[in-house]
């Protein structure tokens, strides 16, 4: 058994590159392995897999509990006595003295947990509330397996391969494989807030279990709304946030931020400098030409923090460098373009800490996005429209290109000197939002790529998933909060805390997200919508919390985002390794995608008669991740 250990834990010493440890007891059939990043307590008594004091648990942990000194002094005076100083041998303290049931709840932090029962050979799988960090699982023949990344059971005793087309069309409608799927048919990921607990693994999986849920929490608030006044508000959220971001700077080893420049990432920033004696060392990226580019906002914000600022300039062609290396990093096919920045940022703080602090977050709890704004106008205007009015808008829309669209308003805004950003983009969703038949459809047609994957997957499905689910309830009632709800949910974890920690853990670095300490979510949900969206402005509480540190004008400014510009690289520097991909002789599209539609999609982009830059990608994306990991 220990071999088997050992070959799966190679694929991930990116993510413990300081100690790794076995445990298998043969007996029972159960071993666990460890690759082991030091944060906390650097000696070997912090060594994983780590047993209880008793014996009775055995258990390995990827992330941190923040507050393990609480729980510690708690059990210490409950008369438990601890060999080291790791927040591993609290939650076995913890298991012991409460129960796994009983002592999850109480866990604060970022945590994929695995503990086996030696009493009860029971083995249970534990994601922590949000799901900042991943747990991914396997069921065949008796075989169970898991692991953090999917690279890391591929090299278990046993794999099958076989492509999960819901999965796929998943991936090709959101650029993300949607929780529970994977891109494989016999493996899942553990959804956030939830433990799974094993006793036969000869049987099907069973249901997990949940133990916190956004849904809930937003019931919760609902029937708990905050009633003070606006600064009692700012008050409760600002010392919220300063007890997170100083739960989360607890570290044995050099400790850092990513700064973007934006508002989430310089609010943990200005908490970070406001909590720390020294200062911070923030990190930041810009690009000379092609990408978005925010350096000189964060470097205006760090001066005036007093941060001990990296900046680090780079060329298009860093950027595409990087493009070959991505289906390694994510093995599992993943879209979001922003993966690239994301890494190139991890990697420069790496340089210099082995912890950071970042601002993901912000959007889905304190309604940041525009889709949130515009999104809700005109779902709710589109709703009051007859559906044969919609469609011959929509047919009207669809007859002129993007790149016309692209032409016609870019030239009204320059004339206007009012700024649209890829207005051509744009006019082409809200054709497809007209053509939508429900809130739910319109708000799922606002998120996909591939707006019907399902005409492009051999044997494939629409894959609405959770998004539907979501916003077809009528509770939260307000339109809004129930887009909130469904990212919270779906493109929070599978998107954006996966892009996170894919593109650090790369490169050994461990990413912390205060905004999304659950409790922070939790009072996010109780607060009006008057405090999230005021006079047309996002994250307006959010906001109030920041202009106590920093003057407004260092950080009031349209929102920019993090992309790279794909679809420039689609017709420019990548279009012959990216056509390769999609039709060389290698690399044929007759397994689970269809050449012809595939073609014609393509064609129609090259040509500007279509702006499906992220369709395109997508694809592209999934080839090249089936040359790495299938083919």
């Amino acid at each position: 058994m220990e071999p088997a250990l050992l070959r799966m834990l190679e694929p991930i010493r990116h993510r413990g590159p300081d100690d790794s440890g076995t445990w298998c007891d043969a007996a029972a059939g159960v071993g666990f392995g460890f690759r082991r990043l030091s944060i906390l307590d650097l000696s070997v008594l912090g060594h994983q897999p780590m047993q209880s004091k008793s014996g009775r648990y055995v258990l390995i942990f990827n992330g941190e509990i923040y507050n393990f000194r609480e729980l510690r002094t708690e059990l210490e005076l409950d008369g438990h006595r601890f060999r080291g100083r790791s927040d591993t041998e609290v939650i076995l303290g913890a298991f012991e003295r409460w129960g796994i049931d009983q002592s999850v709840p109480r866990l604060l932090g970022m945590f994929a947990i695995a503990v086996w029962d030696r009493e009860l050979r029971h083995l249970t799988l534990i994601r922590d509330q949000l799901g900042i960090k991943p747990m991914f699982v396997y069921q065949k023949d008796g075989l169970v397996s898991f692991g953090s990344e999917l690279k890391a059971l591929r090299a278990g005793p046993a794999f099958d391969t076989t492509i999960d087309v819901e999965g796929l069309s998943g991936f090709l409608r959101y650029l993300y494989v949607p929780a529970p799927h994977t891109i494989y048919r016999h493996a899942v990921k553990l959804p956030p807030g939830h433990m799974l607990t094993i006793t036969d693994p000869r049987e099907s999986l069973p249901e997990p279990v949940q133990y916190w849920s956004p849904s809930e929490a937003a019931r919760r608030g609902a029937s708990n709304a905050f009633t003070g006044s606006d600064d009692e508000a700012i008050d409760e959220l600002d010392s919220l946030l300063s007890n997170a971001v100083r739960l989360q700077m607890q570290s044995d080893v050099p400790l850092g931020a990513l700064l973007s420049g934006g508002l989430d990432s310089s609010t943990i920033v200005a908490l970070m400098q406001e909590a720390s004696s020294t200062p911070v060392e923030t990190f930041t990226i810009g690009f000379d030409s092609g990408l978005d580019d925010e350096s000189r906002h964060a470097a205006a914000v760090a001066a005036h923090l007093g941060t001990s600022h990296t900046q680090l300039m780079l060329t298009g062609a860093d950027a595409l460098a990087v493009v070959p290396r991505l289906p390694d990093m994510f093995d599992e096919p993943f879209a979001d373009a922003s993966q690239i920045p994301t890494y190139l940022v991890c990697e420069l703080a790496r340089r210099k800490v082995t912890v950071a602090l970042a601002g993901d977050g912000g959007d889905e709890v304190f309604a940041g996005y525009h889709r949130y704004i515009d999104g809700e106008r005109i779902l709710n205007f589109m709703s009051r429209v007859p559906r044969p009015a919609r469609r011959l808008a929509a047919a009207g829309i669809g007859a002129v290109s993007p790149s016309a669209w692209e032409r016609t308003i870019g030239g009204a805004s320059r004339m206007l000197r009012v700024p649209m950003r890829r207005s051509g983009d744009k006019m082409y969703k809200i054709g497809k939002l007209l053509e939508a038949d429900s809130e739910a459809s319109m708000y799922r047609s606002l998120l996909s790529a591939w707006q019907h994957p399902e005409s492009v997957v051999e044997n494939g499905s629409s894959a609405t998933g959770q998004v539907d689910a979501i916003m077809r309830r009528t509770e939260p009632a307000d339109l809004m909060d129930r887009m909130m709800l469904a990212d919270q949910t779906t493109y929070l974890p599978d998107d954006l805390l996966a892009k996170t920690d894919r593109a650090s853990m790369a490169v050994s670095l461990e990413v912390r997200v205060p905004l999304i300490d659950h409790r922070v979510v939790e009072f996010g949900w109780r607060l009006p919508r008057g405090l999230k969206l005021r006079e047309g402005q996002s994250k307006w509480i959010l906001r109030q919390v920041l202009y106590r540190r920093v003057p407004r004008a260092l950080v009031d400014r349209q929102k920019m985002g993090f992309s790279p510009p794909i679809e420039h690289w689609l017709r420019g520097p990548l279009k012959s390794w990216a056509e390769d991909m999609l039709f060389g002789t290698s690399m044929n599209l007759s397994g689970e995608l269809h050449v012809s539609a595939i073609r014609r999609r393509w064609s129609d982009f090259q040509a500007g008669r279509d702006s499906g830059a992220n369709e395109m990608w997508a694809v592209v994306m999934y080839q090249a991740w089936k040359a790495r990991w299938v083919a």
